[in-house]
């Protein structure tokens, strides 16, 4: 039995210490937010946080998480009151496709977590181990300007 605790919340699942993080969220806990890529840690539509750091759920097996939390896109916020970065997606449009959209917003919150404020230099280092075949890269980064700005308390720029 493994315990993980996504989102705020203790799951017992009975599963194979050994299976991708990726498949215990989306196949046992029903959070498909997280997408499969390529299956290599190669394209980031996996990315989850992890004790605040984005992760490849696509390459962590469930028994190297132990107690630490865990946080997917399901967990940030909702339609009627999306966070910051999900505002932020949206007012710029950041998404074409969506298939890389969750793994991009969840490495952007872990970067706003750890350093609300960050400038677009820093903000592009961070992203990129996370790609976007469509490429809307550019929406990407103005949408994670936004919300660090909103977060540092600087207003939105739009």
């Amino acid at each position: 039995m493994i315990t993980l605790t996504v989102n705020g919340t203790d799951h017992a699942l009975d599963i194979d210490p050994s299976m991708p993080l990726l498949y215990a969220l989306r196949n046992h806990l029903k959070l498909n937010g997280a997408k499969y890529g390529c299956g290599l840690g190669q394209c980031g539509a996996c990315t989850v946080i992890v004790d605040k750091r984005p992760v490849f759920s696509c390459l962590v097996p469930v028994s190297a998480v132990g107690k630490r939390a865990v946080r997917t896109i399901e967990g940030l916020g909702s339609a009627e009151k999306p966070a910051p970065i999900q505002k932020a997606f949206m007012d710029q449009q950041a998404a074409q496709c969506g298939y890389c959209i969750a793994g991009m917003v969840m490495r952007a919150q872990a970067l706003l977590d750890e350093r609300p404020g960050a400038n677009e230099e820093e903000i592009r280092r961070h992203m990129q181990p996370n790609l976007c075949r469509c490429g809307t890269h550019m929406r990407i980064v103005a949408a994670i300007v936004q919300a660090s700005q909103t977060m540092a308390g600087k207003g939105a720029a739009v």
